[in-house]
């Protein structure tokens, strides 16, 4: 079993000269600009007008080892070609750092070669997306985007092959565990972390099977590996990955939903768990990846413990500025976190329905993020999926064509298909769709009675005026409906409902508690 031991630096001494370096104002062309530092436990990066300066630790860990001249020059290689896959405008250069006849250290090969940096553009301390998350920008639209962005990337993402599954696992979590293990000072806690251990490992093995399949079915690829909020940042206001895991293939090549559970788990620990169920179900409608969530509490946990070891490792060496004890509690916090996510929770089919404008998708996305396991429910909305079906993105119109009854009923089966598999992997699934139909309504309790799970149908209800101003209001939402197809369901007979009215027409938040009153 690995242990958490750093070996002493084989180069130390001259790395800290590089350092010094590095800090100084005057070795950089304008020999006036300020030099800021930021620390992590594997680097430093030294900020100096528009270049980021990233310098690799002399360090060895059990998962990582920098402490070579020619282990760092392999690694800031790997960096600049992996990072350039998603942010190919950050990533400009290696540099190397010399001494020169004179003793002096100077940029370029000019003597003996000391060390080496990653040469990057610098973007706005505030475009990273854990300040404009703290800021309360992640909006809709960004979320949107970065689940895209994402997607796209894993898509493109080159397979591999001998990585992943099971046994990669199992491994993964008892090196993490044994590392957090061995840092006596963090408190992590005995019967915690032997709680977290037991139910970690219950939960791989129940999805053996499932991850040897992903594999071979090429769902694991080279991905990023370090996939959280602090390595994603906004390029001219796109969401831009940057800071990939490059001295790993263990690490970075994974199931593509464990590289995303960092992300949710990021976003879960922040307290933004409804942002994390929307990145969550935006992957998930792109990809059509569903089948593969049962694996999520697992990575989530695995995520979490992660980031508590890394996290009490910077404060036992003071690294990155943060108080001690706040990085520690912190750390604690981010085990606990792990326990959570292992922890089952109640399973239900709900359906949202009601004419156009009536806020189904803002109910059922409300209600998503408050139910299940980490990071909630599988929100199935109908616009969404019809959009996606017919190869046009979730908030381009459709032509009317596409809202004949023929490709409704396809949509209507496709809910059912994806709310049937969330449930059998344990997540409670909530459809939302304006169900106008008997057959649809009656279709929806017939998934939940087949899985043997709850079914609670809301039906939403608003004066005709409400919703047509609502209608009017929106922009850039999924949906195409207008006043005029507002008024056209209106005319609509939906036969008897057995479903709990709710009364839309006030506020969100009365609608939202009118429907948690009806689950009760």
């Amino acid at each position: 079993m690995p242990e958490h031991q750093q070996s002493e630096p084989i180069d130390a001494s001259l790395q800290q000269e590089v350092i010094d370096f590095l800090r100084d104002p005057a070795s950089y062309e304008d020999k006036k600009s300020a030099v800021e530092v930021i620390e992590t436990h594997a680097s430093l990066v030294f900020l100096v007008g528009d270049r980021s300066y990233k310098l690799k630790r002399a360090v060895k860990y059990s998962y990582l080892d920098f402490s070579t001249l020619e282990q760092r020059q392999v690694a800031c290689a790997a960096e600049l070609r992996l990072n350039r896959r998603t942010a190919p405008q950050l990533y400009l250069d290696v540099r190397p750092i010399s001494r020169r006849p004179d003793g002096r250290l100077a940029w370029g090969r000019v003597g003996e070669v000391l060390d080496v940096v990653v040469v990057m553009q610098r973007f706005a301390a505030d475009a990273v997306l854990d300040r404009v998350a703290d800021r309360g920008g992640l909006t809709p639209a960004i979320t949107y985007a970065l689940a895209a962005h994402i997607a796209e990337f894993h898509r493109m993402a080159e397979p591999c092959s001998e990585g992943g599954g099971s046994a990669a696992m199992r491994e993964l979590a008892q090196t993490n565990l044994a590392i957090a293990a061995g840092i006596s000072g963090a408190g992590f806690g005995a019967a915690r972390a032997a709680q977290v251990e037991a139910a970690l490992s219950r939960s791989l093995n129940g999805i053996a099977s499932l991850l040897d399949e992903r594999r071979a079915a090429g769902k694991v690829r080279r991905g990023h590996g370090d996939l959280h909020l602090r390595n994603i940042c906004l390029i001219n206001g796109k969401p831009t990955l940057f800071d990939a895991i490059e001295f790993s293939e263990a690490i970075a090549c994974i199931d593509v939903l464990y590289d995303l559970a960092f992300l949710l788990m990021d976003l879960e620990h922040r307290g933004a768990r409804s942002i994390a169920n929307r990145v969550f179900n935006r992957y998930l409608d792109l990809t059509d990846d569903d089948a593969g969530i049962v694996a999520m509490p697992a990575f989530i946990a695995l995520r979490a413990i992660i980031r508590a070891h890394v996290t009490a490792t910077m404060a036992e060496h003071g690294w990155g500025g943060s108080d001690k004890v706040a990085a520690l509690a912190e750390a604690r916090g981010y085990l606990g976190d792990a326990a959570t996510a292992l922890q089952p929770a109640p399973v239900r089919l709900i359906a949202v329905g009601g004419v156009s404008g009536t806020g189904k998708s803002t109910l059922a996305a409300a209600l998503a993020a408050e139910l299940g396991v980490r990071p909630g429910a599988r929100h199935l909305r109908s616009d969404v999926l019809r959009k996606l079906m017919l190869g046009t993105e979730p908030e381009s119109p459709l032509p009317a064509e596409a809202y004949t009854p023929e490709v409704t009923a396809r949509v209507y089966r496709a809910l059912g298909q994806r709310a049937r598999t969330a449930l059998s992997a344990g997540y409670p699934a909530v459809i939302d769709a304006v169900s106008l139909r008997v057959d649809e309504r009656e279709a929806f309790l017939a998934i939940a009675r087949d899985a043997g799970v709850p079914f609670t149908g809301l039906w939403l209800e608003a004066s005709p005026e409400a919703l047509a101003a609502r209608l009017r209001a929106r922009s850039a939402d999924a949906s195409d409906a207008s006043p005029e197809i507002l008024a056209q369901q209106l005319k609509l007979d939906p036969g008897p409902l057995d479903w709990t009215r709710i009364d839309a027409g006030a506020s969100g938040d009365a609608t939202l508690a009118a429907a948690r009153l009806a689950l009760r």
